[in-house]
């Protein structure tokens, strides 16, 4: 049925309701006395609840998922009992979730936390779901509901479980279209639906008909970008998420890639301590630009970052940080300083990255044959 028709429906049923059938009226005017004033009774309609507008102690949050951006995770445990209250339980327990999702993201190959991650995640999805129950004129209620699930997606699609990462992409879309139904000026529940709207749009065939299969609305491109920047630039919480997204956009399909590269820039600048900011310019460009000595130099500067601790997990940005210098040392002819460098990585060995012994392994046969 199209919205059109949906909408006639309940208007007929409405009208079906206000006026009864002729033989009913007739019925009823015979059945009963005529109504008097003295004898009329008036029912009053049950209360209505109101919208309840807002996110909750939304600076605190904000500063905690800034927190998450940064990789300080171990700080963002410090900081969560000073987030809720006043925020609801329910917010921590999603920016717990959220917290272990970038700690994963920093180390995608492993799928040592990925238990600890799924446990979390659906304690965090649990807890939303219930307070939407509870309070269901609440909008945050359904925008944290939302957010849970946007954790558990971005994992499900970096594991390929394509059909229940559909399905989340489904509940994301229905809690956020609530959460703006209820609050329009909720703007950070823009950039959830304005993913999903990319994407519907712009995916592969095989991920169309999949939509198709769950009943999935199409998508809108254009709506999907404005959105995503409605709540980069106007939300209260998720301005540095939406950034980031925003890149991948312009990096994988709108062929924007200086624009990305500002944005990966700004990152940097507003989360110093995140290796994943400094890595991502690396591979811009090396993969983009084909510049291979800016990419060194991108290198270069995260390697210097770490060996002085200024970046989180610092060994393990130290290591993808010399794996890189060594390919892009090699792409400029500098063939003995990537010798050097992937020699000293494989007689160290280290545990993480994982498969770091093994690629510099292949890179070094690789440079050696040529």
């Amino acid at each position: 049925m199209t919205d059109r028709a949906a909408l006639l429906a309940a208007a007929l049923l409405l009208l079906y309701a206000a006026y009864p059938a002729p033989e009913a009226a007739v019925r009823s005017s015979q059945a009963a006395p005529a109504s008097t004033p003295q004898n009329r009774v008036t029912t009053p309609p049950p209360p209505r609840s109101l919208p309840i507008r807002g996110l909750t102690a939304a600076p605190l949050v904000a500063q905690a998922y800034d927190t998450i951006l940064d990789a300080d995770f171990a700080a963002l445990r410090a900081r969560l009992p000073g987030v809720c209250p006043p925020a609801p339980a329910e917010v921590c327990g999603m920016l717990e979730a959220l917290a272990l999702w970038w700690e994963l993201s920093l180390e995608p190959e492993s799928r040592r936390s990925d238990a600890r991650f799924v446990r979390s995640v659906e304690q965090a999805i649990a807890a939303t779901e219930a307070w939407t129950r509870r309070e269901p004129q609440r909008a945050e209620a359904w925008f944290y509901a939302g957010a849970a699930y946007g954790a558990r997606v971005q994992w499900r699609v970096l594991r390929e479980q394509r059909l229940a990462a559909a399905r989340d992409g489904k509940r994301i879309k229905e809690s956020l279209e609530r959460a703006l139904a209820l609050d329009p000026e909720l703007h950070d529940a823009n950039f959830g639906l304005g993913m999903y709207r990319y994407y519907a749009d712009i995916g592969p065939a095989a991920l169309k008909l999949l939509r198709w299969v769950l009943w999935l609305p199409g998508g809108d491109r254009a709506d999907g970008l404005r959105r995503i920047m409605l709540a980069r630039d106007h939300g209260q919480v998720v301005g540095g998420e939406a950034d980031y997204q925003l890149h991948l956009i312009y990096l994988w399909y709108e062929k924007r890639s200086r624009d990305a590269l500002a944005i990966v820039r700004r990152l940097q600048q507003r989360y110093p301590h995140n290796p994943l900011f400094y890595e991502v310019e690396a591979e811009v460009h090396d993969k983009y630009f084909h510049d291979a000595q800016a990419s060194l130099t991108a290198s270069s500067r995260l390697l210097a970052l770490a060996e002085a601790g200024q970046v989180r997990e610092a060994r393990l940005a130290s290591v993808r940080a010399r794996l890189n210098i060594a390919v892009q040392a090699a792409a400029l002819g500098d063939r003995a300083r990537a010798i050097d460098l992937l020699t000293a990585l494989v007689a160290e060995n280290p545990p993480r990255p994982q498969g770091a012994t093994a690629r510099a392994r292949s890179l070094l046969s690789t440079i050696k044959a040529r």
